[in-house]
């Protein structure tokens, strides 16, 4: 038989496994009978199930080729062997020579040291790794891609075996918690501000396929083909019947997220799946289970955040298939429900009743996510990243959702319960007093104005301008709605995004930063290298210099787009002179071009740089000479100055921004800043934090850009103090610890009644 089964030989073997499935018996027989039909099909002298016990232990439940005394007593952590490899990593696996591999784990019960190569692929379900199911050969063997395109095939039959619960109990492998009435308090991360009191709905109820292995695999592909246009229809009138406004960036990004529904990509790999012999909803779920295998250890949140849709869209696309209920637990909602979910797509959202909608709390999730910019529209609070939050919250759980400072109390005592409803009577009459207070100035009792910005990046934004009466956008995201989009967007369409900002902005000033991809900000369309340290690699400017062509078309965008309105442009990452030089050059090009076109110039042209490379502080007088202003960067040159990533939470924290280092940098460039009459501006957590706005205000700044909720608590704390004697305080602190210099600017607050 050729080694290569092919997509034929793929769908024998299936239609022989759920003759097996079928033929009744233990889930332990059947999984025998199993492992000896793969073996003779795949020509192989060894076929293997490990099975994940708890504790992620891999037990050998059945084998053909290896000794049988071994099954049940030979045991592997994820991570050890081969075995153990395949699981941690959710990835295939094949070799010519396994015995060499560095990550070999020899077991002298099993008898393999007479096999040379090996294959193995997760068993997969959900998302989870349920075992690995490994072939192996006498012979040094080159295994094909089909092969093992036809072990994972086989493996997603093998998951429906393992999910079923007779081989190892689901509550085997759930963690314990004690006692499951006593309270439970969950960390996790705030994608959207908020209070919630409610009640547990869990979300999204995994689908259980009654048929794998396809009779007909035409018919099955157009049941595929079927079910996508009835999906795409009925995406667009959720849409069109939803309570969002009728504009925004939220409306672009469920446009997105109708267009991944078009993705021939996605589709095709369908069509593939069901080409080796899989029912369409199973060729459905097994594209999912590559996808999220694939993507396992993907740690930018943008890229993991598409898998949240393309998640979403499969869950509909199945049940489209299978004739399933949309609505689900949306449409028998408590009247104070928050859903909880491992991730949720947009539309998925817009299922559940926004009267009855309290909250939202995720395992994963992150805070440009689709969904994340969905919530703070319809004014949602939403918790992510809370660890083991479907394993340890049940259905009907009373729940206390804290999302300003990302906690979530499960089953609360009345104490708990007591504080957050007092804290929801509190916060409505903060932002009743917020609200009073917006149109007035940021001036302080001794009349010392601040000018309060937004820091923006989706059109959703924008309106928070009127919201917050903040005085402009000091910082807009320009990569975001990038990173949001399926494809790079052309200068027709960047120049309608910043087009639609200037527009909603009203004649405020709007600062436009240009793209600071890299780092933590990967394009999910565009391939580069892996770097060992990112946020220091290639990204921001560092790619425009190097991609000019790429930098050249969001300059026109942007020329486009003001057409002959005040426009300001800022490049990030500056870490020498010579690449502000070269930035301000690109845009002298496209000024020139814009002018032999007879575009519209701006009214009048801004351009700076950030500040947050600690490099460019040496070079600062050579900068003012050429900028028409700077903005710190707080949190880059915080990360940079202290050495502390700060995507990494155990140092994240560890250095206060107050500290004498970062304090005294600040003081420089505001003493520069101010002896040359150059504009500045700080945009960063700092200029909305209210303590850490009191010592900038002290240092000479009077520009702040902060998050729109940020806006109205600052206008308060500015309108309650009186800088001066403040400033005279300030002259005291000077030389402290950050923490100690934090604690006396709080009882200094404290006792003048000012607001922070």
């Amino acid at each position: 038989m050729n080694q290569a089964l092919g997509q034929s030989g793929a769908r024998m073997l299936l239609k022989r496994l759920r003759n097996v499935m079928a033929r009744g018996g233990t889930a332990q027989q059947r999984l025998n009978q199993v492992v000896k039909l793969i073996a003779a099909d795949m020509v192989a002298e060894v076929c293997s199930t490990y099975v994940m016990r708890a504790g992620e232990v891999l037990e050998l439940f059945a084998t053909e080729g290896l000794k049988q005394e071994a099954v049940h007593k030979t045991r592997l952590r994820v991570g050890e062997g081969l075995v153990g490899d395949i699981a941690s990593h959710a990835r295939p696996l094949a070799l010519a020579d396994a015995q060499h591999h560095p990550l070999y784990a020899y077991r002298p019960e099993t008898g393999e040291e007479i096999y040379q190569s090996l294959m193995g692929v997760p068993i997969l379900r959900g998302g989870r790794v349920l075992g690995v199911l490994v072939i192996q050969n006498k012979t040094r063997r080159q295994y094909a891609d089909e092969e093992i395109e036809t072990l994972e095939t086989v493996a997603m039959v093998l998951a429906e075996l393992l999910a079923g619960g007779e081989l190892i109990s689901p509550e085997e492998l759930r963690p314990g918690d004690g006692n499951a009435l006593l309270p439970l308090r969950l960390e996790g991360l705030v994608l959207s501000p908020g209070l919630a009191l409610g009640t547990a709905v869990l979300h999204a109820p995994e689908l259980r396929l009654q048929q794998l292995v396809a009779e007909d695999t035409d018919q099955e592909v157009e049941r595929l083909h079927r079910a996508i246009a009835e999906m795409r229809d009925a995406i667009d009138r959720l849409m069109a019947s939803s309570d969002l406004a009728a504009g925004g960036e939220h409306r672009d990004v469920l446009e997105t997220y109708r267009m991944f529904a078009e993705d021939k990509g996605w589709i095709n790999r369908q069509i593939e799946a069901i080409n080796t012999g899989l029912t369409a909803e199973a060729a459905v779920q097994k594209v999912q289970n590559d996808t999220r295998a694939r993507m396992r250890e993907v740690t930018d949140p943008y890229l993991r955040e598409r898998l949240s849709d393309l998640d979403d869209l499969a869950n509909r696309l199945l049940k489209h298939l299978i004739g399933g209920d949309f609505a689900g637990a949306a449409r028998h909602l408590p009247d104070d429900a928050i859903v909880i979910a491992r991730n949720m797509g947009p539309a998925e959202l817009l299922d559940y009743d926004r009267q009855k909608l309290r909250g939202l709390a995720l395992e994963e999730g992150a805070a440009a996510s689709h969904v994340a910019i969905v919530a703070r529209a319809l004014d949602i609070p939403v918790l992510g990243r809370c660890g083991g939050l479907l394993s340890r919250v049940g259905e009907g759980d009373p729940l206390a959702l804290e999302g300003d400072h990302g906690q979530l109390f499960v089953r609360p005592p009345e104490d708990i319960h007591q504080v957050f409803a007092n804290s929801l009577r509190q916060r409505a009459l903060r932002q009743e007093a917020y609200a009073a207070v917006k149109n007035l100035p940021a001036v302080t009792r001794d009349g010392v104005e601040i000018a309060l910005n937004i820091n923006a990046g989706l059109l959703i934004d924008v309106p928070q301008l009127a919201v917050t009466g903040a005085a402009g956008i000091g910082l807009y995201r320009t990569e975001i709605p990038f990173m949001v989009a399926h494809e790079f967007p052309d200068t027709h369409r960047q120049a309608e995004i910043y087009r639609k900002a200037l527009d909603a902005a009203e004649g405020k000033p709007v600062v436009f930063r240009t793209l600071d991809i890299g780092s933590d900000k990967v394009l999910p369309y565009w391939q580069r290298a892996e770097e060992e340290n990112p946020a220091m690699g290639w990204r921001a400017i560092r790619i425009a210099l190097d991609r000019p062509a790429l930098l050249r078309q969001q300059l026109r965008a942007l020329l486009l787009a003001a057409d002959g309105r005040d426009l300001r442009i800022m490049f990030p990452m500056v870490t020498e002179v010579a690449e502000f030089d070269a930035c301000r050059a690109l845009l002298d090009l496209e000024l020139q071009r814009a002018g032999e076109r007879q575009v519209r110039l701006p009214a009048s042209l801004q351009v700076g740089a950030m500040v947050e490379v600690p490099a460019l502080l040496w070079q600062l007088d050579e900068l003012l000479k050429r900028v028409d202003f700077i903005s710190v960067g707080s949190n880059d040159l915080k990360q940079f100055i202290y050495a502390a990533d700060r995507s990494t939470p155990s140092v994240n924290d560890r250095y206060d921004l107050l500290s004498p280092a970062m304090v005294r940098l600040l003081g420089q460039i505001a003493e520069a800043s101010l002896a040359t009459g150059t504009s500045l501006s700080l945009c960063g957590e700092m200029a909305g934090d209210p303590v850490g706005a009191m010592a900038l205000m002290c240092l000479g700044y009077r520009n702040l850009s902060m998050t729109p909720p940020s806006v109205g608590p600052m206008r308060v704390m500015i309108r309650s103090l009186h800088l001066g004697q403040l400033c005279e305080y300030w002259a005291r602190l000077v030389g402290l610890p950050g923490t100690a210099v934090r604690n006396a600017l709080e009882h200094f607050a404290r006792d003048r009644e000012i607001a922070i």
